[in-house]
């Protein structure tokens, strides 16, 4: 009876410590995304070396704009440079195809994440699309850095899940 009692203390305990993490674009954001050419392998794994570049790029650049007009100032001065690594990793990549990017006002379906959904729209943001754009695509806010990276299935194969409950109860049972 006692142990039963300690199970349902902490069961409770953990439901209401635990708080639901949200994370929530902001109306006054600008948006990336990079769509690929198809859903082929080899086009999502270029676009996820274009995506990591670009990234990479934004890192070294220590993209931390102080307000909205800073950032839309900071991403246009930086379009000629996106276009040197784009075409820098196809031809590294020996993916000849062509590019587009975009930057302003431009169309996002609807998204879940976090059990958040963000509704479909036209979204200030900048849009590089890949050959023919008919691929999944990745995305995530520039401004505020708010960038939303979703693992993909193959990489959380490494990921150890493990139960704080089921390792009290082991420990004390």
């Amino acid at each position: 009876m006692k142990k039963a009692v300690i199970i349902i203390a902490i069961i409770i305990l953990l439901l209401t410590t635990q708080k639901k993490e949200e994370l929530i674009i902001p109306q006054e954001a600008i948006r990336f995304r990079v769509i690929a050419n198809s859903n082929i392998k080899e086009d999502q794994n270029l676009k996820k070396k274009i995506t990591t570049n670009i990234y990479n790029e934004f890192k070294k650049l220590d993209f931390k704009p102080k307000d909205l007009n800073q950032a839309r100032d900071n991403i246009k001065n930086q379009i000629p440079k996106l276009e040197n690594i784009i075409a820098k990793t196809l031809e590294e990549e020996n993916q000849p195809q062509e590019y587009n990017i975009n930057y302003g006002l431009n169309y996002f379906p609807e998204k879940q994440y976090r059990g958040i959904i963000y509704p479909e729209g036209e979204y200030e943001s900048i849009v590089i699309t890949l050959g023919d754009g008919l691929g999944e695509n990745f995305w995530c806010v520039l401004f505020p850095p708010l960038c939303l990276l979703e693992a993909d299935k193959t990489e959380t194969s490494d990921v150890k899940y493990t139960s704080f409950i089921k390792e009290v109860i082991e420990k004390y049972f």
